[in-house]
């Protein structure tokens, strides 16, 4: 695989981070957030905002100690049948159909006529299958816990190099959105994360 990539600085006020990110990410593929944005609280939600919320193009979220791969060998789908999941599978479609396995999973998944289908995972999976990824689905129990901490365990078990994941929330939730990335990432083994909206 072949990757051209641009590195940007620029010097602005706090109040005109999110349109210089925005700008840049207009042309872009990918916004890549580091762990020193994750641990700046004033900037990350910042970067954030000017480029997934603000363009809807990808971020991949790489906190400290984690490997940045464009080529992961294990990737974990987190799949609710949301619009904001379909956008981040197909966001990651290349990175999906290029690991060696993807594990679409689903907490909690209800059989039904409608959103989920009668087969919870089927669907994603012949997507994905069509596209040249190997796809096994794991339907998770939540016991209680939150969908995040079901597949970041998951992930753990599986031995995943990335999770991929729709981003949810609107205008007044993206700092929530923040937080809990970065929350979510803390105090756990390093992973990256692909998000899409």
């Amino acid at each position: 695989m072949r990757l051209c990539y641009d590195v940007d600085t620029d010097y602005c006020d706090q109040a005109s981070v999110g349109d210089a990110v925005r700008q840049r990410a207009l042309c872009s593929d990918l916004t890549i957030v580091g762990p020193a944005l994750l641990n700046d609280i004033n900037l990350g939600p910042l970067v954030i905002n000017g480029s997934l919320f603000d363009t809807g193009k990808p971020v991949l979220v790489v906190p400290e100690g984690a490997e940045a791969t464009l080529s992961p060998r294990r990737v974990l789908v987190g799949w609710d049948s949301r619009v904001e999941a379909s956008r981040s599978v197909r966001e990651a479609l290349d990175l999906l159909s290029g690991a060696e396995e993807v594990r679409v999973a689903l907490v909690d998944p209800e059989a039904t006529r409608t959103g989920s289908g009668a087969e919870p995972g089927a669907d994603i999976a012949a997507y994905l299958t069509r596209h040249g990824a190997r796809v096994l689905v794991d339907r998770l129990p939540s016991a209680g816990k939150p969908v995040a901490k079901v597949l970041a365990q998951h992930a753990i078990e599986k031995s995943a190099n990335m999770i991929v994941m729709g981003a949810y929330g609107s205008r007044r939730l993206r700092e929530r959105l923040f937080g809990g990335v970065t929350r979510w990432i803390v105090g756990k083994p390093p992973l990256p994360l692909f998000l899409a909206r």
